[in-house]
């Protein structure tokens, strides 16, 4: 398993020159590099193939977009998808992922910020654009010609900004070098009992918009030459999930906590895979224990975030999982948990990691104030809260007010953003209510204007057309007042702990 940068003493050897395209091309050009079943069968494409529709793409982008420029990537799971990212990265560029659901508003915030002028991206893709930017059809460009070099980026020069949803203002893009997928490989690997053995196939439900889909899964499987499934599931359920693994002779995945919750629901049994990885929350006991028979092995829990991904895991077949526990530090990346003062701490602290660490982002995007309130001295302070118990790493909870659903981080600021630009509302706030299959739902607390009688529904649906699909408040409440500081900030403590009580109810 060559993990491509990580030393034997866990410290990091990247070269003075590393291109994340390079990386994901450098296999045989006849190794299978993706099954995809998003059309009516499978067909089966070759690392060849892809450095073709790669270089199509870098044909056409080149004479239009210059290093260090922002290139829109809104695809879902699909060969055009990789080849429209790495045919970014060959130029030295820097992509930006762009997720399906989102509405105008949401797609305007993240490519407006990031000034894209070019999005790589399908017919759906070119509608919900409705003119943000220049829409390119992607599966139009040809794929014969001359190969393009690959650009002379090393480790820290910017290749991927990620947009990740926060507690204040808009969302913020963090800024990832060539260095992010490298930093990316161990984890990948250990929370899949050492990935990369004969056989293995990867896939995950997750969009390849996000950094679960892209970089959990997806870049890696390409550059350990593992086979990486690409399938859409216009919904998740039970029955085609067995199907995908089972047409695309899938063995190891990457499940959201949600689906393996809904598995589990329809108490749906997966034998013959080889690894399930599972990270974004905590599992719990219970779901650790229905995995081992649903499976037959133990589903390994890992632990990251935009800014910094992959930092720890779990790992069955070297060590049994420990309930309520993230797992161990990944080799590469020194985690710790630190006090106020930025000390490491034997009690409960905040979950941080060194500078240093490969997956660690550059920074945020046009942001340097807030890439600094990251930080404490040399650590980058996840916002979670954790203990550690021997090696294992326990999770408490959340520092912040970033909702938890499905999978999803959403921030509350963009929901009540959109909320108050709505006529019949006065103010709100947003918050996350425990719920027992998506970890929290959004919950909305709304004070009208005066005479207005907006109801939930108007309101759900405004959301809806505007942001994301599964961003909207399932719950909406109507108050004569919220709960507010002397400085006029809705204090979302007490409206948290309203929610939490009426789910007691």
């Amino acid at each position: 398993m060559d993990l491509q940068g990580l030393r034997k003493d866990g410290s990091w050897d990247l070269p003075e020159r590393l291109n994340m395209a390079e990386q994901c091309l450098a296999r045989p050009s006849d190794a299978l590099a993706i099954v995809d079943l998003t059309g009516p069968g499978r067909r089966d494409v070759s690392y060849g193939e892809l450095a073709r529709m790669t270089d199509g793409l870098a044909r056409a982008l080149i004479a239009r977009v210059a290093p260090g420029d922002r290139v829109g990537v809104l695809l879902s799971q699909g060969p055009w998808c990789a080849a429209a990212h790495l045919a970014i990265w060959k130029i030295g560029a820097i992509s930006v992922p762009l997720f399906k659901l989102f509405k105008q508003d949401a797609l305007a915030a993240r490519a407006g910020d990031a000034g894209c002028a070019i999005v790589l991206t399908d017919a759906e893709g070119s509608d919900l654009l409705g003119g943000l930017a220049e829409p390119w059809i992607a599966a139009q460009v040809g794929i014969d010609g001359a190969s393009v070099d690959f650009a002379d980026t090393g480790p820290q020069d910017p290749a991927v900004l990620i947009y990740t949803s926060g507690t204040t203002g808009t969302p913020k893009g963090a800024l990832h070098g060539h260095r992010v997928l490298t930093g990316h490989l161990p984890g990948v690997a250990i929370s899949h009992d050492h990935l990369g053995q004969p056989g293995d196939c990867l896939w995950t439900p997750a969009d390849w918009a996000w950094i679960g889909g892209l970089f959990d899964v997806l870049m890696p499987g390409l550059a350990l030459g593992v086979p990486v499934v690409a399938a859409r599931m216009a919904k998740f359920s039970p029955e085609g999930c067995a199907d995908i693994i089972a047409r695309g002779n899938v063995r190891n995945v990457f499940f959201p906590p949600t689906a393996l919750r809904m598995l589990k629901a329809a108490d749906r049994a997966l034998p013959g895979l080889r690894s399930v990885a599972s990270g974004g929350e905590p599992l719990g006991a219970e779901m650790l224990a229905w995995g081992q028979g649903a499976f037959g092995l133990q589903i390994n829990e890992f632990y990251g975030q935009t800014e910094c991904n992959m930092v720890a895991s779990s790992c069955g077949v070297d060590y049994p999982a420990r309930a309520g526990c993230i797992g161990k530090a990944v080799p590469g990346h020194e985690v710790a948990v630190i006090d106020d003062a930025g000390q490491p701490t034997e009690g409960e602290g905040d979950v941080a990691v060194r500078r240093g660490s490969a997956s660690m982002m550059l920074g945020y995007w046009n942001r340097p104030e807030a890439t600094a309130e990251k930080f404490r001295g040399d650590w980058l302070v996840t916002g979670d809260r954790g203990l550690w118990e021997g090696d294992f790493l326990r999770f408490v909870g959340r520092e912040d007010d970033v909702i938890t659903s499905a999978g999803y981080r959403i921030g509350p600021a963009e929901i009540e953003d959109c909320l108050l630009t709505h006529p019949g509302v006065a103010t709100c706030g947003v918050v996350g209510k425990p719920d027992a299959l998506r970890t929290e739902i959004v919950k909305a607390y709304v004070v009208r204007k005066d005479g207005a009688g907006v109801t939930a529904q108007e309101l759900q649906d405004w959301v809806k057309e505007r942001l994301a699909g599964y961003s909207y408040p399932r719950e909406i409440a109507f108050l004569e007042e919220l709960p507010m500081t002397v400085t006029g900030k809705v204090i979302r403590r007490a409206l948290k702990q309203m929610a939490t009580e009426e789910t007691r109810q």
